[in-house]
């Protein structure tokens, strides 16, 4: 359905017909359908008046409408059928259908339609999935009921008939559309229809319970509740995006909540989250106790602990409230045998379990490591302890991370699942430290505090000041695990903003972190943590960065001294023989784009800003000058949507030296056609901002400068640095969600740091009016 015409007043009574607070889901959606009958079949009765026949003729709602759950833009799926011969259809059917279909059109709705003979559309069904679960709900609305009854009656005997196959086609479909579209629960975008714990997810287990699958009534009554939940979800977004959809972007989730009677988008995603991890973990577990368990010798795995029938249970005697550590030893037995730990064996963990003392039980602690070591077997195991509140038993702390959206497409998923992923990273890189126990830990915990008020680094630093003794770890290891928490963006943001070749720089590491044991820690929980945040938080780039920012830290924490291990990253000896030709050379390797030319002010900005109107956002950048006056800069630049059209953009960097290109104007032009990128965070940035790193360098001073990412900004800031009589020595641009933040080694021209208080002034002043 769209808003436009006759739609549009369809949509309109609807809202008039509900609830003025939350909107009520699926009445919502069940009074728009019973609006849309009323059109539908003033225009079957006007059809068939202007074009009538002998034959017998019928209207079906089918697939989401013949379930009655319309949506303001959801597609008006009909099938209509007829008992008229073949060459006759033309002269006879064909009216009717174009004057039923054409008004429909006209006035905007998205329409999914058939014309087929009975006969047809007996023969289709058998076999075919998709036109038998659209029968599976189909509705008469018109037309002879005979007829009607004789399809749907006939498509309920080919779906029972082919039940053993349909079932198998659906779980295949289901787990394809899951892995695709991934879960609802934890993903910060979700897929409120083909994802997991979507939608979908429950329509498929009403298919397959026609086919026979067994499902628990009560379950049914939860799955009815969270379907409810997920159409409230999905009206509102139809009604705050004006357009159909699933998947609920960040940019919209503040208007949807509005839309959907919600106090907040925060409350919104809670719900969404809520819903679709219990239609995850209700449609997983009813295929897999009627179809799916998996067929292996039963065994006892450990004290208490029995794999029987495929699934992990308590054995007989084996007593929770004596023994609480059963629980997660059932979770390690899981995940080892890649299991589910059995439904009675949750139910009565979550009844007979009680929240752990101050100090953890004997063993505990061993077992969350075991578990936390098996990797992503583990992150199914923790969702299912989650779904029965349990994780929450062990560790308060926990619960208020339990589906906590981040808010910002940086990141993909909830804080919960982010810190199992993490830990799951972590786990494939334990040979690379010497405490394995630490890191698999200090990832499951790095970020807890953004579960509560404040700097999260800070709160998640008292909070495992206090978790780690209660969990067994003694001083020496909750030290190392507060400081993977205190420093767990260190070496990232170090390796991104900083100047490596800087002595200053690696002494400042080495400080902060203090022992190789933590750095190694500190490296591996880098690499696990910017995995687990999504594809633009690592790349091969950034782990070269970061590897060389640890070699070099690692061996000042052995003794040596950072002026033994600051050599020059760039430039290569390559570059340097170029140089010393003293001829403009511009060069390409990839994503990297090397300029040489005879040394000059701004050129370093006349370059950028060829790049911005190429489209290439660059995301890192260096400039080195020599003694015989040649300089050299090298930008890394990432092209969004297309390849590098690189014989023009060589010409235009060529022009741009030269000053032979309206930079400027061209930049004007380019942000008033350009596509503005869609918002990322949940959010608006802060005000631009302007600061100074004391201590940063050893040689040069370094500002930072963080803004609103925009057409031409690197251009624009590097400009406005010339202008106030400064070289730039080394720069690194970084784009996090919505804003860059750029850091710049500078030196006066007269090749001294920049000490003076009215030049500062002056300089931020400069660069504030830049990026404004």
């Amino acid at each position: 359905m769209t808003p436009d015409g006759r739609a549009d007043q369809l949509v309109a009574a609807a809202d008039s017909g509900r609830p003025k607070a939350p909107n009520q889901g699926l009445d919502y959606c069940r009074a728009l359908s019973r609006i849309t009958d009323e059109w539908v079949v003033e225009l079957f009765d006007a059809a068939i008046a202007a074009h009538p026949t002998k034959h017998r003729v019928a209207l079906l709602a089918v697939g989401g409408y013949g379930r009655g759950e319309l949506a303001p833009y959801s597609d008006l799926d009909l099938l209509l059928v007829h008992d008229c011969k073949a060459r006759k259809v033309s002269n006879e059917i064909e009216p009717i259908a174009s004057a039923i279909w054409y008004p429909l059109w006209d006035a905007g709705v998205k329409l999914g339609h058939a014309v087929r003979r009975v006969d047809e559309q007996l023969d289709l069904i058998d076999g075919d999935l998709d036109s038998a679960t659209a029968l599976l709900t189909a509705r008469p609305l018109a037309g002879d009921v005979d007829i009607a009854t004789e399809v749907i009656e006939r498509g309920m005997k080919s779906w029972a008939s082919n039940r053993s196959t349909y079932l198998g086609v659906l779980r295949g479909r289901m787990r394809e559309r899951q892995a695709n579209a991934a879960d609802v629960a934890y993903r910060l975008e979700p897929d409120l229809k083909a994802g997991h714990g979507g939608l979908r997810d429950v329509q498929t287990v009403w298919w397959a319970r026609a086919s026979g699958l067994e499902v628990i009534e009560e379950d049914l009554v939860a799955l009815d509740e969270c379907y409810d939940m997920l159409q409230r979800a999905r009206v509102a977004l139809h009604q705050a995006t004006g357009r159909p959809g699933e998947v609920m972007r960040l940019e919209d989730q503040d208007e949807i909540a509005k839309c959907g009677g919600w106090l907040d988008a925060d409350a919104m995603m809670a719900d969404v989250a809520a819903a679709g991890r219990t239609v995850s973990w209700l449609c997983d577990e009813n295929w897999n106790r009627a179809v799916e368990r998996d067929q292996v010798p039963d065994r006892q795995i450990a004290s208490g602990i029995a794999l029987q029938n495929g699934e992990i249970h308590l054995t007989e005697g084996a007593d929770p409230v004596a023994d609480p550590t059963l629980a997660l030893k059932a979770a390690v037995a899981a995940a080892r045998t890649e299991c589910r730990i059995a439904r009675s064996t949750l139910e009565r963990l979550r009844d007979e379990v009680e929240p752990w003392p101050s100090i953890w039980p004997i063993g505990a602690r061993n077992e969350l490591v075991a578990l936390l070591l098996e990797g992503h077997r583990a992150i199914r195991v923790l969702e299912s302890l989650d779904q029965f509140e349990l994780l929450s038993r062990f560790l308060p702390e926990w619960e208020p991370v339990r589906s906590k959206p981040q808010r910002n497409a940086y990141h993909r998923f909830t804080v919960d699942r982010h810190l199992w992923e993490a830990a799951a990273n972590a786990a494939e890189l334990v040979d690379r430290v010497g405490r394995p126990d630490l890191l698999v830990v200090g990832a499951l915990f790095h970020d807890i505090g953004k579960g509560y008020p404040g700097d999260h680094t800070e709160v998640g630093m008292d909070m495992v000041r206090d978790i780690a003794p209660r969990i067994g770890f003694n001083g020496h290891d909750t030290d190392a695990l507060v400081t993977m928490v205190e420093h767990h963006l260190l070496l990232p943001d170090v390796a991104m903003r900083r100047d490596l070749t800087d002595e200053a720089t690696i002494d400042l590491v080495a400080g902060l972190v203090g022992s190789v044991e933590k750095l190694e820690l500190l490296d591996a929980l880098t690499e696990a943590d910017s995995k687990a945040t999504g594809p633009s938080a690592w790349g091969s780039w950034k782990e070269e960065l970061v590897d060389e920012l640890v070699s070099r830290t690692k061996h000042v924490l052995g003794g040596g001294r950072a002026s033994e291990v600051t050599w020059r990253l760039f430039p290569d000896e390559a570059t340097l023989a170029v140089m010393a030709k003293g001829e403009v050379d511009i060069s390409r390797d990839g994503d990297l784009i090397t300029i040489i030319s005879p040394d000059s002010t701004g050129t370093f900005s006349q370059v950028a800003g060829v790049l911005s109107l190429h489209g290439l956002d660059v995301v890192t950048a260096r400039a080195y000058s020599d003694e015989q006056g040649m300089a050299a800069s090298q930008f890394r630049v990432v092209a969004p949507k297309a390849e590098i059209k690189w014989r023009s953009l060589k010409a235009d960097l060529r022009k741009g030296m030269n000053y032979e290109l309206a930079i400027e104007a061209r930049l004007v032009e380019r942000a008033k056609t350009y596509r503005r990128r869609r918002r990322t965070q949940a959010d608006a940035p802060g005000p631009p901002r302007v600061k100074f790193i004391e201590g940063g360098s050893s040689n040069a001073t370094v500002i930072e400068v963080q803004a609103v990412s925009k057409i031409g900004i690197l251009h624009r800031i590097t400009k406005a640095l010339n202008e106030v009589g400064l070289d730039i020595r080394h720069a690194t641009v970084q784009t996090i969600g919505m804003e860059v933040v750029d850091t710049f080694y500078v030196r006066t021209r007269a090749g001294g740091l920049v000490t003076r208080t009215s030049h500062r002034k002056e300089i931020q002043k400069a660069l504030l009016h830049a990026v404004s």
